[in-house]
């Protein structure tokens, strides 16, 4: 069965994402922030929010177990559109050019619901989108089997339809086992040579005979 549709991850493949990008501007010293990010917002802790927790009953509980650092708790919060410092290089041009030749296109995301709302409206290439599931809406995450399985049925795909990309090859892996086709992200590069194998996207040689 053809590939028809490509569903995108958001974090590290449209869009950079680290919580480091915030907390760097406000912690000076990189021992100190070092040990912030491990032992005040662990990634684990992070996942939390992505699973469908919100993010303000997850603040207050944090600050009364660590309360000497309440002001960068409520930062993480208020300031948290700062760990996204901009798109992935190369990566929204491939998206406009699979729009562009009608390509149906979707996504996949570990995002909180909170978070999404703040971030979703200072992202206008999700316009070019038919659906996204997010996992703090839909209180299911990536790498569990039941957030691709309620993606295929959302997205009217079947199996073999759908090309996944992910930078987690943990993602990839079970995006594989449940029914799509995927694609381990490194750069923009090696992703326009994959849409392009899939003839989703013309080679290099095509577009310069219709540029001529």
């Amino acid at each position: 069965m053809a590939v028809k549709a490509v569903v995108f991850d958001v974090g590290r493949v449209l869009y950079d994402w680290d919580r480091r990008y915030l907390f760097e501007k406000l912690i000076g010293d990189r021992e100190e922030l070092d040990r912030f990010l491990r032992d005040v917002v662990p990634l684990d802790w992070h996942d939390q929010h992505d699973a469908g927790r919100p993010i303000g009953a997850m603040i207050e509980e944090r600050v009364s177990q660590f309360p000497a650092h309440e002001r960068l708790l409520h930062a993480y919060r208020d300031r948290w559109l700062e760990t996204i410092p901009g798109p992935v290089p190369g990566v929204h041009r491939l998206v406009e050019q699979l729009a562009d030749r009608g390509v149906s296109l979707f996504a996949i995301t570990n995002f909180g619901a909170d978070f999404w709302a703040m971030f979703r409206p200072t992202a206008p290439i999700f316009d070019h989108f038919s659906d996204i599931v997010v996992s703090g809406i839909e209180k299911v995450t990536k790498p569990g089997d039941a957030i691709y399985r309620l993606a295929l049925e959302r997205f009217g795909l079947a199996p073999g339809e759908g090309f996944f990309i992910d930078d987690s090859l943990p993602n990839v892996e079970a995006a594989r086992a449940n029914g799509f086709v995927a694609h381990h992200f490194t750069d923009a590069e090696t992703l326009r040579v994959a849409l392009t194998t899939l003839e989703l996207l013309p080679g290099q040689a095509d577009d310069m005979e219709h540029i001529g």
